[in-house]
């Protein structure tokens, strides 16, 4: 179980059902009233995009919640501080055994993406590459454009038997050698 801390660890909140945002503002204003802002240092609701198919046969790119009645706070752990989040409007506690909170693994962070975690590619416009990880994993294009500020790249993909450019995180995407496998190219 956690113990007051120095340094800020990510830790998971249950919240009632469709409370996460209003968890979210509320949290966002305890801390600027209690001038908490060294203590707390973020709280985020991971969301993910997915491809919805509507009743009139058109596509729609929607945004939704990885995990519903979630939120997920880095703070520095101390027990005024637990009081204070889980007496917060639309908390019903932390994620742990006996509502004590347990801090997130490294591996979970990176999962959930709550942090950014620098990625040193090498990617450059005209390269081959998979897509591993969110709601395009198993696309297989080629990178139109990059942003390295970003960590984003604009990339081709066939998708509903069309081209298509879709933004995609360097970290969702991995290079593929040309040589190493025989890859069909889309047709112009």
């Amino acid at each position: 179980m956690a113990t007051t801390d120095t340094e800020p660890k990510w830790y998971i909140l249950h919240t009632y059902s469709g409370y996460e945002a209003m968890v979210k503002e509320n949290l966002f204003r305890l801390i600027e009233n209690n001038n908490l802002g060294e203590q707390i240092v973020d709280v985020k609701i991971p969301t993910e995009q997915t491809i919805e198919e509507k009743a009139n046969g058109k596509k729609k790119v929607v945004e939704r919640k990885i995990c519903p009645c979630y939120v997920f706070i880095k703070m520095v752990y101390s027990n005024q501080l637990w009081y204070l989040v889980t007496n917060t409007r639309g908390v019903t506690g932390f994620v742990g055994p006996q509502g004590r909170p347990i801090p997130m693994k490294e591996e979970e962070i990176r999962k959930m993406r709550l942090e950014d975690f620098v990625v040193d590619a090498d990617f450059h416009a005209g390269d081959r590459v998979s897509i591993d990880n969110g709601p395009l994993e198993g696309f297989i294009g080629t990178i139109k454009e990059t942003n390295d500020e970003t960590q984003r790249a604009k990339v081709t993909i066939i998708m509903f038997g069309r081209k298509q450019d879709v933004e995609v995180e360097y970290v969702q995407m991995q290079k593929i050698s040309e040589d190493a496998v025989e890859i069909p190219r889309e047709e112009d």
